[in-house]
């Protein structure tokens, strides 16, 4: 890496969830919905892509914007939101777009030369008759080129609730459509082939069973749909022999609040909905997933981690991480965003699994605003007493302290600990905030190894959390 790569992998002012990574000429493109800071819905802006040499994923170049919401012919007014989306190459070489708009019972297609867009409409996917697919709620589309050039279209979503608000018929589950080699034309009828909750009962998906975001990926003459569960917030993966039928549950992946890694059964981040993919690149092999911010569902940004699969195809759950796509811990040198914080809890990190009917002042999150010269600042906001700020990895050579820039209205004591049960502290300090200018304490410690690192702090009062800054020079 040329330089670090840290999750979040785009810009922090940057809101694109529901990645799905592809490798076309030897780029890494990530193609997904487009939310806004402190939106009030998903998916409010348009598409767009960014992309990386394969050879360096800390260098991502922004694509501009390859499709707008007003270019379907069933948005003309753009007044329904794009969510969604895949790409994929073609048996012609060309790459296409598959999306859907807001509850809209039919998927679109855009097409383009380039895989950098920008996108035309192509039109909707529909049988040989002229009929639009509409079946089980056209959702979440997920395309699949296998290697003798058929195609497979795989959707659905298993909202009961939705089903009945907008009078359509339930996905069973993930659905599965073979399509003609002109990447619009139905040859199939819908199958399903992941079961959701009411049709997993007995099976090996019982209790991970489907309900939303499938993402297709051949690897190792294997099939691999990842999906989002039952349960939300984790990315689960079914395992075939084929494309379209055979499916047996593999196992979570990755969990966007770490339920489930070192014994964990708490949230140790907001635990909101997941959307992504797998990706090869460079032997190695990675999870595209999303977190959120704003502690609201509406302003999510892609995350991912390096997965390794066993020799028996099984991929194991991963914890999630700040250094992401790094290839391995980040370097303790220099300045880092307090927003790239992947674990951050409040004194009772139970209330998350309900945090949208949580209040903002009984929690931590994510935040983004503009400062003083206009220009857009990312933060974690309301650290009160017992929120815990937490940071994975970092390789830490002869660091002496930690320069940490707080603003807000707090006194209490910051301890940085090398644990997530803060059982070994490095290093702390007393603060007394009494200002919304942003000002620097110092954490002298000893650092010399791979650690985590968690801030915690106990105190009164509340205060927002900008950077941190590793320094070798203090005596």
């Amino acid at each position: 890496m040329k330089n670090s790569a840290v999750n979040p992998y785009l810009p922090l002012d940057e809101y694109v969830p529901d990645g799905e990574p592809r490798l076309f000429k030897d780029r890494l493109y990530i193609y997904g919905s487009h939310d806004t800071a402190g939106g009030n819905f998903f998916c409010l802006e348009d598409y767009v892509a960014w992309s990386a040499p394969q050879e360096d994923l800390s260098d991502w170049r922004y694509e501009g914007i390859i499709y707008r919401k007003k270019q379907d012919p069933s948005n003309p007014n753009g007044e329904l939101e794009l969510f969604a989306p895949d790409v994929v190459q073609g048996p012609d070489g060309r790459y296409y777009l598959y999306y859907c708009l807001r509850m809209v019972r039919e998927f679109g297609v855009a097409v383009s030369d380039s895989p950098a867009g920008p996108f035309s409409f192509y039109g909707h996917v529909h049988y040989t008759d002229g009929t639009v697919l509409s079946e089980y709620m056209p959702y979440d589309p997920s395309v699949l080129v296998d290697d003798d050039g058929s195609v497979y279209l795989y959707y659905g979503f298993s909202s009961e609730m939705l089903a009945e608000k907008f009078n359509t018929e339930i996905s069973p589950g993930a659905m599965v459509v073979q399509l003609e080699k002109n990447m619009l034309t139905a040859k199939t009828k819908p199958q399903m082939c992941v079961p959701w909750h009411k049709l997993a009962v007995g099976t090996s998906f019982e209790g991970h069973a489907y309900f939303e975001a499938p993402s297709m990926r051949k690897i190792n003459n294997l099939y691999y749909l990842v999906y989002s569960s039952q349960w939300c917030r984790e990315l689960c993966y079914a395992v075939s022999r084929y494309p379209n039928k055979g499916f047996a549950y593999g196992g979570v992946i990755v969990d966007n609040a770490d339920v489930g890694t070192e014994g964990r059964t708490v949230p140790a981040y907001i635990p909101g909905n997941n959307h992504g993919g797998l990706i090869q690149v460079k032997n190695n092999t990675y999870i595209f997933y999303h977190r959120h911010t704003h502690g609201n569902s509406f302003s999510r940004q892609g995350c991912a981690e390096q997965v390794k699969i066993l020799p028996d195809g099984k991929i194991l759950q991963v914890p999630i991480t700040s250094c992401g796509l790094n290839g391995g811990p980040l370097l303790a040198k220099g300045q880092f965003s307090a927003a790239i914080a992947c674990h951050l809890t409040g004194a009772k990190p139970e209330v998350l699994w309900d945090f949208r009917n949580v209040s903002l002042a009984q929690i931590p999150y994510i935040y983004e605003a503009a400062n003083q010269q206009g220009e857009k600042e990312q933060f974690i906001c309301n650290m009160t007493d017992g929120c815990v700020a937490g940071y994975r990895y970092f390789c830490a050579q002869e660091v002496n302290a930690i320069y940490v820039k707080l603003r807000g209205q707090a006194t209490g004591v910051l301890t940085v600990y090398t644990d997530a049960c803060k059982a070994q502290a490095a290093g702390s300090c007393t603060i007394t905030l009494h200002s919304q200018s942003w000002e620097t304490y110092t954490l002298p410690c000893v650092l010399n190894d791979t650690y985590s690192l968690y801030f915690s702090f106990a105190g009164e009062g509340s205060f927002d959390f900008l950077n941190f800054t590793f320094t070798a020079n203090e005596k």
